[in-house]
């Protein structure tokens, strides 16, 4: 039975690797701490996007250029965490017409038992 042992990046330190090994944990938790703001309206929605935008365009206009390590780490925790906070609206609006359309057919199913009751 062979063992894996991780292979270390040349040139990497630990906080490097840490980084790396963590990095769509901590772009996940920055993306639902920004994202409760946005739907609390701590933050408003289209700042938030238009920072989102900015964010991940610098991502892809510099990110790629920059060399394997924390700078790219960081851009990239960034990126994806701006371009989950981005869904936010979206999943807002889509929940909330879900919530609408349930209350409509719950409305519909009370006024049809209403009419049709007996006295």
């Amino acid at each position: 039975m062979a063992y894996q042992t991780p292979v270390l990046e040349h040139g990497s330190n630990r906080s490097a690797r840490w980084l790396r090994a963590n990095r769509l944990k901590i772009a996940l938790w920055i993306a639902i701490a920004e994202g409760v703001l946005v739907v609390f309206d701590v933050i408003d929605v289209f700042p938030a996007l238009v920072v989102a935008a900015l964010v991940v365009g610098f991502y892809f206009w510099l990110g790629q250029r920059l060399g394997a390590g924390v700078g790219r780490d960081a851009a990239w925790i960034g990126a994806v965490s701006q371009a989950m906070v981005a869904l936010v609206p979206l999943l807002v609006l889509v929940i909330g017409t879900l919530a609408l359309l349930a209350v409509g057919a719950l409305a519909a199913v009370v006024l049809v038992l209403l009419l049709t009751g007996r006295r």
